[in-house]
């Protein structure tokens, strides 16, 4: 091959924005001088690693786009630690059967047990399957609709909050909120109801909902939609937090 050949080949590919290709064409060649391999294999190879990658980097870009606040997996976290999991649930819930049923799931237990982290997980685990997923605060997104409330903007915050096919809601629970504010979660739960999935973190148990948002009926619609289709991993055991101090003074 001619160095005007390979130049041209490697202009074409810049311009096509095959990335990786571009970047690894010298090896791809030599290897295919080298180890004779024929045409359509040589083809087949290179486009299916420029595929994976473009995959890849499209992943990458939209995990950082969906709010996470640490990156975590099912793989990092240690089951065995916390043995009340049920872990048939788990496994299902892992199939994303829940996001194609438009289903919800609750994790709910005291604070340091996972909740949040198994949530994540699943969220990237949605996102690696190209399932649009976002991931906030319940509290800053309670504000973020009073915000637009206020500056008459709501009805397209909540169109931005529906849309997405996994949303996560973390920490439900941990500060309350007031009436108005109950009522526009509600407002956004009924929205999404049977059409997508959302994911949540709790350590309040459904019966102390209704001093969460402040009103037994608000409170009650809410479970209502949010309980019809879910399923709820409970997890009963000690923080993490709790155990990586022992560990720590431990080792001292």
């Amino acid at each position: 091959m001619s160095a005007e050949t390979l130049k041209n080949i490697k202009d074409n590919l810049e311009l096509l924005g095959l990335k990786n290709t571009y970047e690894n064409i010298d090896e791809y060649i030599k290897k295919a001088i080298t180890d004779k391999i024929p045409l359509i294999e040589f083809l087949n190879t290179i486009l299916d690693r420029e595929a994976k990658v473009k995959v890849n980097r499209t992943v990458e870009r939209q995990i950082k786009l969906a709010g996470f606040p640490a990156r975590r997996t099912f793989e990092l976290y240690d089951f065995n630690f916390q043995p009340s999991i049920d872990m048939d649930k788990i496994e299902d819930l892992k199939t994303l059967r829940f996001i194609s049923n438009n289903e919800n799931v609750i994790f709910l237990g005291t604070p340091g047990v996972g909740k949040t982290h198994l949530a994540i997980a699943l969220g990237i685990l949605a996102i690696e399957h190209s399932f649009s997923t976002y991931f906030i605060n319940c509290h800053q997104l309670i504000q973020n609709l009073l915000k637009a409330s206020h500056e008459n903007r709501l009805d397209e915050k909540l169109k931005i909050y529906a849309r997405y096919k996994v949303l996560i809601i973390d920490e439900i629970g941990y500060l309350p909120t007031n009436l108005e504010g109950a009522n526009l979660f509600f407002q956004l739960i009924a929205k999404r109801y049977e059409k997508h999935s959302t994911i949540f973190t709790t350590n309040k148990n459904f019966g102390e909902w209704a001093d969460v948002f402040r009103d037994n009926m608000i409170s009650a619609a809410i479970l209502d939609r949010i309980l019809h289709h879910s399923t709820t991993i409970k997890i009963v055991g000690d923080s993490y937090r709790l155990k990586e101090y022992k560990t720590e003074n431990n080792d001292d």
